[in-house]
């Protein structure tokens, strides 16, 4: 994918390093250590230090002052704490190695190519896209959609209009899934901005309230059309990638490929060695490729979505009356989407 020197997104926010607050007492559910503490009270023998040692440490904390040193940012990890004991987020942006810098760099490049995407095809019917966030992180998250680990992949939430990215998942997929090539990771971010197109067109929330009435058997069904919409709405997007330019020779079978390795039997069968039909909730490898090459070949929105309001003839049930919505600002019960 000829990515490099285009616009980046401004919508990346970048969570590496920040992670959730931690409290003084207990420790941080994703297992980061804080800094340095300095020990006070009543350990040791003597139940405390002399008047001499404290005035000595004094006298060295001005000495070093002097000479440019903090040693109460030096005991405390160079980070500080807040007069409450909880430890601050960092307010700049970290920064990773340059291969982790140009993954990010790829990222708000792809965001950005979706948002020309999406942004022309609503204003063609008259409609406003809202851009969603995306979120970069490492280890561990806390959305709207509560508490993430790396394990959880990417996945949208509605209820705070946010993609979230683990940036060690890209490695994770081309060493683990097989699916390697800059144009796997990016339908990877493109089916993810499907479920935003479905939270906005209103999809997303009829969908999660049916859910929560259903069984879980017609739960998962419910589900694994969400995930087939959200793969024919990223075809859309690489449909007009391609008309772009932007496309190279191997690159729509990077983005089949890495639709293959994540189907659910094709997981299944890697991880147990059998499949458990009735258990899926993303849709097979053969579902997932063909809905991804419907909206590729289609390229439209309202076509792709009659066409995927009647793909019952492939699964079991119906959208219902999931599909008959508008475009407005109803708000999604907050349920993760990947």
């Amino acid at each position: 994918m000829e990515w490099k020197g285009r616009r980046q997104s401004g919508n990346v926010e970048d969570a590496r390093g920040s992670g959730p607050v931690r409290g003084g007492m207990g420790g941080n559910p994703f297992g980061r250590g804080g800094g340095f503490r300095i020990p006070t009270g009543g350990g040791g023998r003597g139940g405390g230090m002399s008047i001499g040692t404290i005035v000595f440490l004094v006298v060295i904390y001005f000495v070093l002052k002097m000479m440019g040193i903090d040693m109460l940012q030096v005991l405390d990890g160079g980070q500080g704490t807040s007069p409450s004991g909880y430890e601050q987020t960092q307010s700049s942006s970290p920064q990773g190695s340059a291969a982790e810098e140009e993954t990010k760099a790829f990222v708000s490049t792809v965001l950005a190519e979706t948002e020309d995407t999406w942004n022309g095809i609503f204003q063609a019917s008259g409609e406003t896209y809202v851009e969603p966030k995306l979120v970069i992180f490492h280890d561990g998250i806390n959305s709207a959609c509560g508490m993430a680990s790396s394990a959880s992949g990417p996945f949208y939430c509605p209820g705070d209009q946010k993609v979230y990215l683990d940036m060690a998942f890209f490695d994770e997929l081309a060493q683990k899934f097989g699916a390697s090539g800059d144009f796997a990771e990016a339908y990877v971010i493109a089916h993810e901005v499907g479920h935003h197109v479905q939270n906005l067109l209103g999809i997303l929330p009829k969908v999660n309230a049916q859910r929560q009435r259903m069984s879980e058997a017609d739960s998962n069904q419910m589900s694994i059309r969400v995930e087939l919409q959200a793969d024919c709405f990223a075809g859309i997007w690489g449909k007009y990638t391609e008309q772009k330019g932007l496309l190279e020779q191997g690159d729509l079978e990077e983005a089949l490929n890495a639709a293959t390795q994540i189907g659910d039997d094709t997981l299944q069968k890697r991880t147990q060695g059998y499949v458990v039909p009735e258990s899926f909730n993303h849709g097979t490898s053969a579902q997932r490729t063909t809905w991804f090459k419907r909206g590729f070949d289609s390229g439209k929105l309202w076509p792709a979505i009659r066409s995927t309001a009647t793909f019952e003839r492939q699964t079991a049930r119906p959208f219902a009356g999931a599909l008959s919505f508008t475009i407005g600002s109803k708000k999604s019960r907050p349920l993760r989407h990947g």
